[in-house]
């Protein structure tokens, strides 16, 4: 497996620690933390690293930000008594290399290494949600440890605790995207052309995209280039579906299409109030997506959700906002500047069922016929949701 980067969630385990013989690390949720893969304290470079945080403890527990180091070296069970603040200083033992495996930083070597470990110590910095902020090479022991510091301090303080205010059940997952990754998506809707953005009614029995500027005002390309939709996949892949799962339970095997949309100042783009799956059409849809693709920008252009107050929701760049397709909703007027959007829907197995029964429902205007079947494709990579061996249906 690749190293995990910024916006992957951190793989949850169970392994023997310093404080408990069955550690589950997901109990440090809701805590920034500190995880820092050593390998071996026979590793130099480790063992100055694991030194210097060991040293600052205290430091650590007015940050409330505990650090683990994880072992692979069955020796370094001997280095327990380092510990001095267990609730801020943990040792994990990872004797059979699983987790650092799923981590990205131990695999087997290739031809020249034979059947030996290749390990790459590294410093992985998860926030609250157990997803990684940053990660760090150990490359310099000597500054390293303050290049974490550094990272950690500079951090926004995190919120002091409150009375919770009444909000829409929505999931917003930040860092899917790289910032580079979004203006490359604006750049495609720039240069290949978009189309004015129509919604589906019912209409005497059949599902039918119709065009009301009165009630919606956005203009869309659709991403259909088979590396970049292995790209979006892949993201999709490791930093949505996860929290799809442990949020509402379901388990997304199928996107609908990938839209690079647009809502423009000029026409003050917006979409009236709607739910994304009251037609025979668009009944299989369980989850919405929409991803900012940029912010700064534009004035306006926030979803609301209107059975749940008056917050309105404005996610940062590469953020997702992940929300039921029962649930009413808007995106209110842009009034300035141009506000970019990466839209889709999910579902599983079981919603593509009915897909194909209410496929004949479904009317497409003759001008539009060939857009429109591309953008309401079923793709169902193999192996739940794997980018590669796309079927298109």
């Amino acid at each position: 497996m690749s190293l995990l980067t910024t916006g992957d969630p951190a793989p949850w385990f169970v392994l023997p620690s310093t404080s408990n013989p069955n550690y589950n690390f997901d109990t440090v949720g809701g805590h920034r933390v500190i995880l820092c893969f050593l390998g071996s304290s026979k590793i130099k470079a480790s063992a100055a690293v694991l030194e210097k945080f060991c040293q600052l403890q205290q430091q650590l527990s007015q940050f409330n930000t505990p650090f683990f180091g994880v072992f692979v070296d069955p020796d370094d069970l001997s280095l327990a008594h380092l510990v001095q603040n267990p609730t801020y200083c943990k040792f994990i033992w990872d004797f059979e290399c699983k987790v650092s495996q799923r981590y990205g930083v131990c695999g087997v070597g290739g031809e020249t290494m034979g059947d030996r470990l290749h390990y790459t110590p590294t410093t992985f910095v998860l926030d609250e949600n157990l997803r990684v902020l940053q990660t760090f090479p150990i490359q310099d022991p000597t500054h390293h440890v303050a290049q974490v510091l550094h990272f950690i301090q500079g951090l926004p303080a995190p919120d002091a605790p409150r009375l919770a205010a009444r909000q829409a059940p929505v999931l917003l997952i930040p860092n899917v995207f790289e910032r580079d990754f979004c203006e490359h998506l604006i750049h495609l809707y720039e240069t290949n052309g978009s189309r004015d953005s129509g919604f589906m009614r019912q209409i005497d029995g059949k599902t039918v995209e119709v065009m009301d500027y009165e009630f919606k005002q956005r203009r869309d390309f659709l991403v259909e280039d088979p590396p970049l939709l292995e790209r979006v996949n892949d993201l999709i892949l490791r930093r949505v579906k996860p929290e799809i799962e442990k949020a509402f339970q379901f388990s997304v095997t199928r996107f609908e299409r990938y839209l690079v949309s647009c809502y423009e100042s000029t026409n003050r783009g917006f979409f009236n109030r709607h739910r994304d799956n009251t037609t025979k059409g668009t009944a299989h849809r369980r989850f919405a997506m929409s991803l900012n693709l940029n912010t700064g920008s534009y004035e306006g252009g926030c979803l609301h959700f209107p059975e749940y107050g008056s917050q309105l929701y404005q996610p940062g760049i590469g953020e997702a906002i992940i929300f039921s397709c029962s649930l009413l909703h808007e995106a209110t007027p842009v009034v300035s500047g141009r506000r970019f959007v990466l839209l889709s829907f999910f579902y599983n197995d079981e919603d593509a069922k009915l897909r194909e029964q209410n496929r004949k429902y479904i009317v497409l205007n003759s001008e539009d016929a060939a857009p429109l079947e591309k953008s309401a494709r079923s793709s169902k990579p193999r192996a739940g949701f794997q980018p590669k061996n796309r079927k298109k249906r």
